[in-house]
């Protein structure tokens, strides 16, 4: 909880297609936080990236909450709905000269050593000044020596040097889309988000996220990250890895498999019981400490442990 005792938590979810188990972890996870410490819980719909969304998955998103009885409180944010808040962002870090214009493609830095995310480091090329006759291709935040740590409340103790591990990120990208560190910064920001509980896979941007927050002058939330899950390969659920829509499977069965995954234990009779029963149990007995302390977790049904 926050000095003050005021929680307000969200889910973010990208409308790229329907949630599956994983997204649903996320979801109940972030869920049971909120409302177990008498928070708020807010949804907001990140479809900054808009090559990646795919028609009718938002609605989709919706519905499945609303099946699984996770309401969220006030109005739905759409990232497409916030441009101007995101340029405003941009303009103070201009201001500031916290960012350059980088003209550099993609395959000008392939050569590059590769971050810690896999995504290759940026060298360098344009922090003093565009090469001669080269036109700006994206904004870049100018990152600074140093570690960036944080406490997480499941994972523990993170540190990061950004400028040594990740290099100048992308703020504001070549195809003229804002990059979604920006966004969801300033979302988190302007929502009064003091609690940010989501996946691992998202655990190596937070770093990142809290540079921008100190350079804009934000309170940086507590974050939690639950592990993430995965198939029997150690690969992340998702639509390239054929993970079933939960929409297609029963919402009771969804949940008891998601608190099991979560550490919670729920009791055996719980299975047979009704998604609200399941829900109510789940909000009054939720625990943080028994929340596996790894950034994967097997899938249910899969041969392999905790990693």
């Amino acid at each position: 909880m926050s000095k003050h005792g005021t929680y307000i938590g969200r889910f973010a979810p990208s409308p790229s297609g329907p949630l599956h188990f994983g997204s649903m972890v996320a979801a109940l996870g972030s869920y049971l936080d909120a409302r177990h410490y008498r928070g708020q819980w807010l949804l907001r719909i990140e479809d900054v990236d808009r090559p990646r969304v795919v028609p009718g998955a938002e609605d989709a998103i919706f519905r499945t909450l609303e099946t699984f009885g996770l309401e969220w409180d006030g109005a739905v944010v759409c990232q497409r709905d916030r441009e101007q808040a995101y340029a405003a962002a941009l303009s103070r870090l201009k201001e500031g000269a916290r960012v350059f214009a980088c003209a550099c493609s993609r395959r000008e830095i392939a050569d590059s050593v590769l971050a810690r995310d896999g995504s290759h480091r940026y060298p360098g090329t344009c922090r003093n000044g565009l090469p001669p006759g080269r036109a700006a291709r994206a904004w870049r935040f100018r990152a600074t020596p140093g570690e960036v740590c944080f406490d997480d409340s499941l994972q523990g103790r993170i540190c990061e040097d950004v400028d040594a591990d990740v290099g100048d990120f992308v703020l504001f990208r070549a195809d003229g889309l804002f990059a979604y560190q920006l966004a969801v910064v300033v979302d988190d920001a302007d929502a009064g988000v003091t609690h940010v509980a989501r996946g691992a896979d998202l655990i190596d941007s937070t770093c990142r996220q809290i540079l921008l927050q100190r350079a804009l002058g934000f309170p940086t939330p507590q974050y939690m990250h639950f592990p993430v899950v995965v198939n029997a390969a150690g690969e992340k659920l998702s639509k390239q890895t054929l993970a079933a829509a939960v929409d297609t499977l029963p919402p009771a069965d969804v949940m008891f498999r998601c608190l099991a995954f979560l550490g919670q234990c729920p009791p055996p009779e719980l299975a047979r019981a009704g998604v609200a029963t399941i829900r109510q149990w789940a909000i009054e007995n939720w625990n943080r400490r028994l929340v596996p302390r790894q950034r994967t977790g097997l899938a249910p049904g899969e041969q392999r442990e905790y990693v």
